[in-house]
């Protein structure tokens, strides 16, 4: 069997009648909202993204993380709060990402709360720099019950690897990815899903058909090219891809770049779910990595008084108004990904 309709049967497992209807719900007061141009919301969100840490290992030129420069602090994710977050939303929640800002396996609670999630049949997913698998490490991976992996690798050479991954080994990238998959043999284990994800820039763009060849050769499960997200796309092209169909930027007669997104003013994603920090900020989306557009903390509230809150509903309403104005909207990437 294919193995992305393997991963596919896998998730549709996590579902039941509950969520169902939960989803239901979700879907229709979005086509509500769009239709009335106002904020209908009904049921409890579907997906979330819960942050382990801002802190890694890194220093990647266009990530807050890795550049040091964010203006929240930098922190762990405690596992008492998480069991808090996962006991409210459980019950119709089919999807966590453990993934946010930072590299997730430096929280040593990480496996933990893979584990947590899995015993109440959530489907589980994060995403990581593969500097951290030793055998034991990915041993216990394997064994958490983790759904989903995804390892950044954006080059098949350590030098054109590195000009991103700032501080990053390329071979320890490679020999991390295939302990995973020994443990998976090992074990007769299907998950977790293995996804060599590689951000296109100008400097790498070229090895996308040797790294295809690598990703065969390995055995990963998916291999996805993913365009990159451009701070300065405004003013610089030093990372933007030749290749225009690389790129969530196109370039005007000026010689200047503007995103391809059109900003339709609906966003999917404010009905679906949310992103909580470490400490418990509640924020709209992966866009927000500074966390600036807060709607609450559920270290101090419910979920659900957040979820239900003025804010929040105040920020779907902007978005259904116009989300041109919102600053982290401005440099969306929805419906401009590549996967191969």
């Amino acid at each position: 069997m294919d193995r992305s309709i393997t991963d596919g049967i896998n998730f549709l497992s996590k579902l039941n009648g509950k969520r169902i209807l939960n989803v239901a719900k979700l879907l229709s007061s979005y086509y509500v909202s769009k239709v009335m141009k106002k904020p209908v919301h009904w049921g409890m969100p579907t997906i979330v993204e819960i942050e382990p840490t801002t802190s890694c290992n890194l220093r990647c030129p266009q990530c807050p993380s890795g550049l040091r420069e964010f203006s929240r602090e930098t922190g762990m994710l405690d596992l008492t709060l998480y069991k808090k977050i996962i006991d409210e939303i459980s019950p119709e929640l089919v999807y966590v990402i453990l993934y946010f800002q930072g590299e997730p396996f430096l929280n040593k609670s990480f496996l933990e709360f893979v584990k947590y999630a899995a015993q109440k049949n959530i489907y589980t997913a994060t995403s990581s720099n593969a500097h951290y698998f030793t055998d034991e490490m990915a041993k216990a991976t394997v064994e958490s019950g983790l759904d989903r992996l995804i390892i950044s690798i954006d080059g098949t050479s350590q030098e054109t690897y590195s000009k991103y991954r700032v501080g990053g080994d390329l071979e320890k990238v490679i020999e991390g990815t295939k302990k995973l998959l020994k443990w998976k043999k090992e074990l007769n284990r299907s998950t977790p899903h293995i996804i060599w994800q590689f951000i296109a820039f100008k400097h790498n763009e070229h090895q996308i058909p040797e790294l295809k060849k690598l990703a065969k050769e390995i055995g990963v499960n998916e291999l996805g090219i993913k365009t990159a997200q451009i701070y300065d796309y405004q003013t610089s092209d030093n990372f933007i891809p030749d290749n225009n169909n690389l790129s969530r930027y196109k370039k005007n007669a000026d010689g200047t770049f503007q995103i391809k997104n059109k900003l339709l003013n609906h966003c999917w994603r404010m009905w679906r779910g949310s992103v909580i920090t470490w400490d418990g900020l509640v924020v709209p989306c992966c866009f927000d990595k500074d966390a600036t557009h807060r709607f609450g903390d559920v270290s101090k509230q419910t979920f659900t008084e957040v979820w239900q809150s003025n804010q929040y509903n105040n920020f779907r309403q902007a978005v259904l108004r116009s989300r041109k104005e919102i600053d982290i909207c401005t440099n969306c990437s929805e419906g401009t990904k590549v996967w191969n």
